[in-house]
């Protein structure tokens, strides 16, 4: 059969054909690095799709391999990287002073990029968190150890009863101790592995979740074949389970080629 050519584009086409995520095709075209649609329905014309093609690398290269995150994430990666106690309001006290973009939005909150957070200058965010905390800058709450550590909290209060760890009369710990928890390196272990068997139980339940609607949707479907129901069961179900259960094995083979 002769070869067709796709008349127009819509957004999964156009970032099937570029090789790019959606996040990422969404800021290309926020920042004018890609056409907008020239066709009704926001489709794009084989003609302009094509000749958006080679503006795949720069965008790879402006927007990064992962996509961006909000103020509480952005805050946990800004903590865990200068052993601070890192707020959302400190990420976007760093916006207001011209040290960090926002590079989108996502459902009406900021978003940012991961290389951009990574490349403050740490003594940036430091003045920031001093600003902030004032006389408090050498101790932390439980909450705050747990984000500089980037442990769940009932494992920063387990680890640190364990280990004896002092708190002032406001139940603060001294930031040295705290930091000196991240620099163990067989304590990160540890705990690393404590948190990658933890995600990996909770992902073979979902797993097995899903599973199990597929086997019921298609014991009903065998009893509508076998006449003992009399209307065959709905679909929508099945897709959203098949659907699911892609996602979670291809998120459980991540975590098990992580898991040593």
């Amino acid at each position: 059969m002769p070869e067709t050519t796709r008349a127009d584009h819509g957004a999964n086409q156009l970032a099937t054909l570029l090789g790019l995520a959606r996040w990422q095709l969404r800021l290309g075209l926020e920042h004018g690095l890609l056409p907008k649609p020239d066709l009704e329905g926001d489709r794009w014309s084989a003609a302009l799709a094509e000749g958006a093609v080679g503006r795949r690398e720069e965008i790879v290269a402006r927007f990064g391999d992962e996509p961006p995150i909000g103020s509480a994430r952005a805050a946990a990666r800004l903590a865990s990287r200068v052993g601070l106690d890192v707020e959302r309001g400190d990420v976007e006290v760093l916006v207001t002073r011209g040290d960090l973009d926002v590079i989108s939005t996502f459902r009406g909150f900021p978003v940012y990029l991961l290389h951009d957070l990574d490349r403050l200058d740490p003594d940036s965010v430091r003045r920031v968190v001093t600003a902030r905390k004032g006389p408090l800058t050498d101790t932390v709450d439980a909450g705050g150890a747990a984000t500089i550590l980037g442990w769940p909290r009932k494992t920063f209060d387990r680890i640190a009863s364990e280990r004896g760890l002092a708190t002032d009369r406001l139940g603060r710990y001294a930031l040295s101790d705290v930091q000196a928890l991240s620099s163990d390196e067989h304590l990160t272990r540890q705990v690393g592995e404590e948190q990658r068997t933890m995600v990996l139980a909770r992902t073979r339940r979902s797993e097995t979740r899903a599973e199990d609607v597929v086997r019921a949707w298609i014991l009903r479907c065998s009893a509508f074949l076998d006449r003992d129901a009399g209307e065959p069961p709905d679909t929508a179900p099945l897709g959203r389970a098949l659907r699911s259960l892609t996602m979670i094995r291809a998120d459980r083979a991540r975590q098990e080629t992580l898991t040593p």
